[in-house]
């Protein structure tokens, strides 16, 4: 009846096989950052509408409080990650989102906090009790995309699959990967209360060849899980996919595509084949959510680079700015020459170490000069390496031609908008062209037009 026997490796078309990187970090236990005197927390911390201050200068917050809300479904709330006194609100730099209003806290370092409400049995809930308890916690993908986890669970039509994400294709990024190791059946529970929702029959666990700790710890836990409750108690058969360590596998299409042999057409979302895919780090949110009672107010990140003193996964608080955090990570070893939030494929480059830590914070990486190479693009040699990675099946090169000579009219027959960014075609590409700039500006041509 249970299946947790892992399959062949799967994978995608195209891709590229990346170094790793992730020693410096992957062996580390989780530590916890303690709150920093001050916490600039960003009302925006999702995709969907901005949020409105709930406080104002000079009101008291308590850790867990509710101080950012939109009216409208696509949203997710945030709470204040400290106990203490708004001192102000303001236009800041949020490390995703340019700069958005952020609520400036002065941390009393009490961390009084509001009245959590822990469930012993939240999976006896209805699936609508449960989708609002997540809602209201702000629970968002955690993977990186934010996307409101409560609309992507309130979906109409039945959903048969759900793929849980523990792939973490990204080099240098480790903080998944603990968290399957260190919060083994709080992932679970998270797991099942989403089978809970959705009415799923079919449960996939995605975890890449190089994370066999996290594999096993994962399988032990769900051979126990097996022994210990049955079918009728709501705890669906779970099956852990072992897929080829190759980027990017993470990505939602490329999973669907590596487990289940199905294509996601263009214009067309996972839901509509009946598929829903979940990051571990959001199934942990999730038990927090229903188990606890406990608002998404921190998360484990990834601290790592040469440049560092001791790299390491850290359970952060939104709101806390980077240079508080590398205070607490011994500091650097020497000044680093460049600073991205995320991975290094699809991260984004910061000036500052004044920038707050966010819900789709997954790593901060800092490299030095050794660890960094600069390239000048030449011309194009039609080499078509861009073409055989593609994960999406596009022409970069075509598009970068198309933006290049501004013949914005052959861009439909292109498809720009089907890119998911991940720049596995400038990795590859012999000349060193920045395809993913020029077909972020195709994809803004396109949005002008319509």
């Amino acid at each position: 009846m249970y299946n947790i026997d892992t399959m062949s490796k799967g994978t995608f078309n195209g891709g590229v096989f990346l170094s790793e990187r992730k020693e410096y970090t992957v062996d580390k236990k989780t530590k916890a950052i303690p709150a920093p005197r001050e916490i600039i927390l960003p009302l925006s911390q999702h995709i969907g509408s901005p949020n409105e201050p709930l406080v104002k200068p000079g009101d008291n917050v308590k850790l867990g409080q509710r101080i950012g809300e939109s009216k409208s479904p696509v949203s997710a709330p945030v709470h204040s990650p400290v106990s203490g006194r708004v001192k102000s609100i303001q236009d800041f730099s949020n490390p995703i989102y340019r700069k958005t209003p952020a609520v400036v806290i002065e941390n009393d370092g009490n961390d009084e906090s509001v009245e959590l409400v822990k469930r012993e049995n939240p999976e006896e809930l209805s699936k609508q009790e449960l989708i609002r308890i997540i809602r209201d916690a702000g629970v968002v993908g955690l993977g990186g995309a934010t996307f409101p986890t409560h609309i992507k669970l309130n979906v109409p039509g039945k959903i048969d699959t759900l793929i849980i994400n523990g792939a973490e294709c990204e080099p240098y990024l480790t903080c998944d990967h603990r968290l399957m190791i260190e919060k083994t059946n709080e992932i679970l529970n998270g797991i099942y209360l989403l089978a809970r929702i959705l009415e799923v029959s079919n449960i996939f666990l995605a975890i890449e060849d190089n994370k066999l700790s996290a594999i096993f710890a994962m399988e032990k836990a769900i051979r126990e899980r097996i022994k210990k409750f049955s079918r009728s108690k709501g705890h669906m058969p779970v099956q852990i996919v072992v897929l080829k360590a190759k980027y990017p596998q993470g990505g939602e299409n490329q999973l669907i595509k590596a487990i289940l042999k199905k294509e996601v057409l263009p214009g067309k979302f996972p839901t509509d084949m009946g598929i829903v895919v979940q990051n571990v780090g959001t199934c942990f949110a999730i038990y927090q959510a229903a188990y606890e009672g406990k608002p998404l107010i921190e998360r484990c990140v990834t601290f790592t680079g040469g440049c560092l003193k001791e790299p390491g996964n850290f359970i952060v608080r939104f709101g806390t700015l980077l240079k508080d955090a590398i205070e607490f990570c011994g500091g650097f070893r020497e000044r680093p020459a460049k600073i991205i939030i995320g991975g290094p494929m699809m991260g984004i480059a910061q000036y500052s170490l004044d920038i707050p830590t966010v819900k789709g914070v997954t790593g901060v990486i800092f490299l030095s000069k050794r660890e960094l190479k600069f390239f000048e693009e030449s011309t194009c040699i039609r080499c078509a390496r861009c073409v055989d990675v593609c994960p999406v099946n596009l022409v970069p090169t075509e598009i970068m031609r198309m933006v290049k000579y501004s013949r914005w009219h052959y861009l439909d027959k292109l498809h720009p908008g089907d890119c998911i960014e991940c720049g596995a075609c400038a990795y590859a590409c012999a000349s060193k062209v920045p395809l993913v700039q020029y077909i972020k500006l195709a994809k803004l041509k396109e949005a002008k037009k319509k």
